[in-house]
């Protein structure tokens, strides 16, 4: 049984092909109104946003003016339908048509993602595509999964992933460096007093602060293969933002790629990461390979301080013990651990696989990371000051 009060397709083609009554911009900002009492997120930033696609559009248009109001005033895929019965209510017919289906037309190909098959959008006098479609293009492909993503939308995601700035918490040294105002520093005091044979004025001093070391863990096996590409250039942006950052890829083996992703070009540095690492896409061992980098980098103070981040689902063909014993190691070495799950995006998540199960204990901040947005969301968590030692 269809939704109540939702249009079906055909409903909304005869409400595009009504004529139209050229109210001018009264009649787009009631319909607005329209739209936010139907539940739609139409704030005042979209309006406006609305008008000026309306008017790049052809507002004289029925087809314009649905296209303009859908880019613009809606938000997500939910408000799809009530913003149609909206617009068939407003334009089409005097009250919303009742138990019809929700017009099959997806929200991708609605503003126009790369890829799809959809007629280009209409472009100005000098051929620049209107900035609201643009935009809200961009804006649905950062919220998408990114294992969802067709190669065209993943080619533009990878333009975006090159934007992003991740960078560690600042940390107090021990080091002092004098300033203005702070605690006393006795001993520059003393030194100008014995120079000048009095005290003129004090002197003062303040604690150096520095920025935490990035350590990143990325999981390649063949569950995280659809993610590992956007991790991997996660962790290149990292490395690129500052030197130290030490970056490892964890399957079957554990592997240093710090040095590969040195490269500028982002394309260069996952080419080279992806030649230096023999086990992509192949089986997980999460202990074995935490303990192996406890061992070998942990007791070289890589772990000690930092912020870690390992990106994983958790899934352990070892056993899930092993791992655990690492993750409360790691946990005492490191200032933060933040496991980062694809799947935790995913609606009705339980972390029941075994190496998950095991490891959380041992987490600070668990996140999803599925998407553009949630990497975004991630670099913010890392350089939360609430957070900073």
């Amino acid at each position: 049984m269809a939704a109540r009060g939702v249009p079906d397709a055909t409903t909304v083609r005869a409400a595009l092909a009504a004529p139209v009554r050229r109210d001018g911009v009264a009649t787009l900002v009631a319909f607005a109104r329209t739209v936010r009492a139907a539940g739609v997120g139409a704030d005042p930033g979209r309006v406006q946003a609305f008008l000026t696609a309306a008017a790049e559009l052809g507002a004289d248009g029925r087809s314009g003016t649905y296209w303009a109001g859908r880019l613009t005033l809606c938000s997500a895929r939910e408000e799809l339908a009530r913003y149609d019965a909206a617009f068939t209510a407003y334009f089409g017919c005097e009250q919303p048509p009742a138990g019809r289906r929700r017009p099959g037309v997806d929200v991708e190909r609605a503003v126009g993602l790369p890829g799809s098959e959809q007629a280009p959008p209409e472009r100005d006098e000098h051929g620049a595509e209107p900035r609201v479609a643009a935009a809200d293009r961009t804006e649905v492909l950062r919220r998408r999964d990114i294992a969802l993503l067709d190669p065209a939308a993943r080619a533009e995601l990878r333009r975006l992933l090159a934007l992003l700035r991740p960078a560690a918490p600042m940390r107090r040294t021990r080091r002092r460096r004098p300033a203005r105002h702070g605690r006393i520093d006795r001993a520059r005091t003393v030194r100008a007093a014995l120079r000048t044979g009095e005290i003129d004025r004090l002197r003062y001093a303040e604690r150096v602060v520095r920025p935490r070391r990035l350590v990143l863990l990325l999981d390649v096996s063949g569950s995280m293969a659809p993610y590992a590409d956007a991790l991997l250039r996660f962790g290149h942006a990292a490395a690129r933002r500052r030197r130290g950052t030490e970056v490892f890829t964890i399957g079957t083996r554990l592997t240093r790629i710090s040095r590969e992703l040195g490269h500028t070009d982002p394309d260069r540095a996952l080419a080279a990461a992806s030649a230096a690492v023999p086990d992509f896409s192949g089986g997980t061992r999460l202990g074995d390979q935490l303990h192996a980098f406890l061992a070998d980098w942990g007791r070289r103070g890589v772990a000690r301080g930092a912020v870690v981040v390992i990106a994983s689902d958790g899934w352990e063909r070892g056993e899930p013990d092993r791992l655990a014993v690492g993750m409360a190691r790691l946990h005492r070495l490191a200032h933060r651990v933040i496991w980062v799950n694809p799947h935790r995006a995913r609606e009705g998540y339980q972390p029941l696989a075994a190496g998950m199960a095991a490891a959380l204990p041992y987490v600070d901040d668990f996140v999803a990371g599925h998407s553009l947005a949630a990497l975004e969301e991630l670099c913010a968590l890392l350089v939360d000051e609430r957070r900073t030692g």
